[in-house]
């Protein structure tokens, strides 16, 4: 990613994101999710830009089609442990079942191996709208393993 391409990422985040917080909130319900997400765009541009800043020393790489950017994938790497790890995996909808995430995936994976990591995680939502994710994360091959979150509001407002 070239740093004048930062805007771009992030408006791409927030376009793609709409979908799962919709999800959220339909799962969370409005009390708990607006206790959670009380400006979801904000706390989602902020994550986007610290993961994307040259001094996180993460991996960023872009898909763009006909000069535009279609999606993006967000790398660490910890060489003591040989672990990489997706941070953030973004496919524009418009884009989305073209295999851009399987191929930003496997390029990720490639760039990790050659770095000597001997493990890849990636980590998303069971709900409806992290459903794209898990497609792209089962088509480059990674295992999935359920794990479940819980949540309670503990005020009456």
């Amino acid at each position: 990613m070239d740093a004048g391409e930062i805007e771009d990422v992030v408006r791409l985040s927030l376009l793609a994101w709409a979908p799962v917080f919709r999800s959220f909130g339909q799962v969370l319900g409005s009390r708990i999710y607006t206790l959670i997400y009380p400006n979801w765009q904000a706390s989602q541009r902020a994550a986007v830009e610290r993961l994307c800043d040259d001094s996180e020393g993460n991996s960023v790489w872009v898909a763009a089609v006909d000069g535009t950017i279609a999606g993006f994938i967000v790398c660490s790497m910890n060489d003591a442990e040989k672990l990489g790890e997706v941070e953030l995996l973004v496919v524009h909808p418009a884009y989305q079942n073209q295999g851009i995430g399987t191929q930003l995936n496997e390029f990720a994976l490639a760039q990790m191996k050659a770095r000597g990591m001997t493990m890849a995680v990636a980590a998303t939502g069971g709900d409806p709208g992290h459903a794209p994710a898990r497609k792209a994360y089962e088509k480059a091959g990674y295992t999935g393993l359920p794990l479940v979150r819980y949540y309670q509001a503990l005020s009456d407002e």
